[in-house]
């Protein structure tokens, strides 16, 4: 095969139409440190073996650290400035939009999803809208809402959940969790068969065990946890001690003149008001929850392998953003911060291909990036309009760069990270975070509006302003995306001065 990139070695040896299947695992709010061989606080069996057989990607950013505009990023490998798309809101992706799932779809594939997805409002009826999600690429259809939507919209889950009498007790569980405290850790009262993420990993389960097409397979598995509430079912819930717990970040007070953005805002009045004993009992359940996403990939692996495909399947796992639990005196997401930010990404290839095993990238790396690989991997024509990038290059060399920065956006502020620095600007693009990644990794000490960091800042903005030009902007944006270009041609002009003198 020489003289193939290491995608065409792959098609080539992977069965009798020369196409890997492709297992997509994508989680809801799972941090890039809730891995068993990256924070070792929780333990992740099956997902620790396909880093083991894979590669992980150290560096890995969300590119916005909400559900739907990370989503809508993976899906179509644009931007929010290019899709408009800058918080969660009520947003549905057109059906004719380009997406990575229609061209794995168009390059042969039968296509599959279980899980949440949204890319369309979660309310009515989800199954009203299949002929939606089966425009985007996805054949075979079986979604559900997010923890909380779930309540406020049907599918084949809450079916089930009316069929067994247990609906009418997990809504009101819901109900008393937000009017009392949102972050209480307490089993569900579902049962751990119909718990959300044992639907899901036991749907996508039987359907591969029973599918007998003659098109190499893309099955997209996306859970909705761990995503809170903090409701892992039992046996799961009492699986981790609470003392046991890492501790959470405390940020060291800046105490100097500086911009403000949007993580000021949420850090307001000293964030959430945890009594002693919360954060540790909501980290243990998180962890519960996400061992209990494990055991069920690791029981769709098993079907893969009964199925003797395990050998020619490419499988990727990621997240579309993190979570606080805690740290910062904070809980959910939105923010660049990376418990929200930064995502866990692996990426395992046929063994039989001599694909690196085991090794770890350090090199920036964004969640777009994940679609468009699985597209380049199917022999798929590239999705017309992405600015996503395969990660195959550093799949063959692991130690290779991929990107110079990693951009994300929430809320028209954005951030760009390196290895060793990240920046985030507020919509007016004055900056105001900056963290030195390799002298403070937990982010507890921001740096921006300091003199001494001057010159670091202003080598980071021109790289952050040339990733928020790339492709067309969304028109609603643009007014704000003038002001945005004020404030960093206002800091540009400063570092012209300074190097005039």
């Amino acid at each position: 095969m020489q003289g193939l990139s290491k995608a065409q070695q792959i098609r080539a040896s992977s069965g009798s139409d020369g196409h890997p299947n492709i297992l997509f695992l994508m989680t809801d709010q799972q941090r890039w440190d809730a891995l068993g061989c990256v924070g070792g606080w929780v333990r992740t069996p099956a997902l620790d073996r396909l880093a083991d057989e894979g590669v992980r990607f150290s560096n890995a950013y969300t590119n916005s650290p909400v559900c739907i505009p990370a989503r809508a990023s993976l899906a179509t490998g644009r931007y929010p400035h290019n899709t408009g798309v800058w918080k969660n809101e009520a947003y549905t992706l057109a059906g004719n939009t380009p997406t990575w799932m229609r061209a794995v779809r168009d390059a042969g594939y039968s296509t599959s999803v279980f899980g949440k997805i949204h890319l369309h409002p979660q309310r009515g009826d989800l199954r009203d809208r299949e002929d939606l999600v089966r425009s985007w690429g996805l054949d075979h259809v079986d979604e559900i809402a997010g923890p909380r939507a779930a309540t406020a919209c049907r599918s084949n889950l809450r079916d089930r959940w009316e069929e067994a009498g247990v609906y009418d007790a997990y809504r009101a569980d819901l109900r008393d969790r937000y009017a009392t405290k949102a972050w209480i850790a307490r089993p569900s009262p579902l049962p751990l068969e119909l718990y959300a993420d044992v639907y899901v990993g036991q749907q996508a389960a039987a359907y591969l065990r029973a599918y007998a097409g003659q098109q190499p397979w893309c099955c997209w598995v996306s859970f909705g946890g761990p995503h809170e509430p903090w409701d892992a079912p039992e046996p799961y819930a009492s699986l981790y001690d609470p003392a046991s717990m890492p501790e959470p970040i405390h940020a060291i007070e800046d105490g100097h003149d500086r911009p403000r953005g949007l993580l000021d805002d949420k850090l307001a009045d000293g964030g959430v008001p945890f009594e002693p004993g919360d954060v540790a009992r909501l980290r243990a359940n998180y962890a519960g929850n996400v061992t209990l996403i494990d055991d069920q990939i690791s029981d769709i692996l098993n079907v893969v392998a009964q199925r003797g495909e395990l050998d020619r399947t490419v499988v990727a796992f990621v997240s579309d953003h993190g979570e606080m639990n805690g740290d910062h005196n904070l809980l959910y997401k939105a923010n660049f911060l990376n418990p929200a930010a930064r995502v866990p990404v692996i990426l395992r290839l046929p063994p039989s291909m001599g694909a690196a095993a085991g090794a770890v990238s350090d090199a920036m790396v964004e969640l777009m990036d994940v679609g468009t690989t699985l597209v380049d991997l199917a022999g798929g024509e590239p999705v017309d309009g992405s600015l996503a990038r395969s990660l195959m290059p550093v799949i063959e060399d692991p130690s290779s760069r991929h990107r110079e920065v990693a951009l994300s956006e929430l809320r028209r502020e954005g951030m760009v990270a390196t290895a060793d620095w990240k920046l985030a600007i507020n919509p007016g693009g004055e900056v105001y975070m900056l963290h030195d990644l390799h002298a403070d990794p937990v982010e507890a000490r921001n740096l921006a509006g300091l003199p001494e960091y001057e010159e670091v800042t202003e080598s980071l903005l021109p790289r952050l302003r040339r990733r928020m030009s790339e492709g067309p902007r969304a028109r609603p944006q643009r007014s704000t995306w003038r002001r945005v270009k004020r404030g960093l041609s206002r800091r540009l002009g400063r570092l012209n001065r300074v190097a005039e003198r």
